[in-house]
């Protein structure tokens, strides 16, 4: 079968690989409809993540079950199915918690409680690196799906796939940054990073009642699909200055949540890429800091961007002076897949208006290369095998 391999920083390629089998008799294998390229995919596509081997990548995909093993209850082949990102086997210290990407289960070699950057991960996340297990990804033809009775959710065939793609990653991400932030009405939510997860963040903050959702970005056509799919205020982070434009919208004050979707792979000047050398760091915290300085006293900042590894910067002082709460981290995907499906499904949110480049899995490639170095103003891949 085919399927979309990195085979080093740079370099991807579709390749013949073999059928995935039956391991666990808790396994599916699922013959993908739909796939994405995520923004955590460049991570590995970038270096940021090491993966010495070949591995297949993707971890946004859904489609329709081929084969089940004997202890699956819930599914059958020929059942549309959506799949978390994230693997989880549903009856852990985690999973029993609400917590499925700390999985004590899917990710056996690297699991720990450490969280460490090498040594100590948490649960396993389809084709990302050894690092989370190892696991096969879905930019592929057909991918192994282990845990079936927990993870994969059926999906009513009258919901296109591109509807509800996105509930296997980036729209319950985008979620959790406002969720965690307790947004209940009226507030004013400032969201850094207009890529798909940012966009996403700013429209679950109006499905949570915010007042106000601001979106910053240096790039103007990711800030005008801001405008037009999210319907949010735009500060362009190379004309102005993001925390001053902030405040000076808020009565001085700052906004009362601020979402860094970002991550480690923000802009990067020269002194920040030697400041990485001289500190053994990897990419900047420069956004964090924005939301950490754009954000009122009492506030909320959510981080939902990815973040790998310390960093000698980040700014504690100012933290505790402000009293400012945070959250960071994974977010639960799988509680949150009913409730977001049925948002879907009443028509209170849509998703595929993000989509701006579509193509077949053979061309995933140029796809790679086209996100990374975000050309033709793409903002998100969708791929059919």
């Amino acid at each position: 079968m085919k399927a979309l391999v990195f085979h080093k920083p740079g370099h991807v390629e579709v390749n013949d690989v073999a059928y995935p089998k039956i391991l666990d008799p808790q396994d599916v294998i699922v013959r993908v409809t739909s796939t994405a390229i995520c923004g955590s995919d460049l991570h590995i596509y970038n270096g940021f993540l090491r993966q010495t081997r070949p591995l297949t990548l993707g971890h946004e995909f859904m489609g329709i079950v081929e084969e089940t093993g004997f202890e699956v209850k819930n599914l059958v082949k020929g059942d549309r199915v959506i799949v978390p990102c994230g693997i989880a086997c549903g009856a852990c210290f985690f999973c029993d918690l609400g917590l499925g990407a700390h999985c004590e289960k899917s990710n056996p070699r690297r699991y720990g409680p450490e969280g460490g950057m090498i040594s100590q991960k948490g649960g396993g996340i389809f084709g990302y690196t050894d690092l989370y297990g190892g696991y096969a990804g879905g930019q592929a033809e057909f991918v192994r799906v282990p845990y079936a009775n927990y993870g994969p959710r059926k999906i009513d065939n009258e919901l296109t796939d591109e509807q509800v793609l996105f509930l296997t990653d980036i729209f319950p991400t985008g979620y959790a940054g406002i969720d965690w932030a307790g947004v209940k009405g009226g507030e004013t939510v400032a969201v850094f990073g207009c890529g798909p997860v940012g966009l996403m963040a700013q429209k679950a903050a109006w499905l949570r009642g915010a007042k106000r959702v601001i979106a910053v970005d240096i790039r103007n056509y990711r800030l005008v699909m801001a405008e037009r799919v999210a319907k949010s205020e735009a500060i362009n982070a190379n004309d102005e200055d993001p925390v001053k434009a902030i405040r000076e919208m808020t009565e001085g004050r700052g906004a009362d949540v601020c979402v860094d979707a970002v991550g480690l792979e923000g802009d990067r000047s020269l002194l920040d890429k030697i400041d990485n050398v001289i500190h053994a760091e990897s990419g900047t915290i420069k956004v964090l800091k924005m939301c950490v300085s754009a954000v009122r006293r009492g506030g909320f900042v959510s981080i939902i961007g990815v973040y790998g590894m310390p960093y000698d910067t980040f700014p504690l002082g100012q933290i505790f002076e402000k009293g400012i709460r945070m959250a960071f981290g994974p977010p639960p995907i799988h509680r949150y897949m009913p409730e977001l499906l049925r948002a879907v499904e009443e028509g209170k949110i849509r998703l595929d208006d993000i989509i701006t480049h579509r193509m077949p899995l053979s061309e995933a490639p140029r796809g790679y290369e086209m996100f990374c170095k975000k050309e033709d103003n793409c903002v998100k891949v969708v791929m059919t095998p």
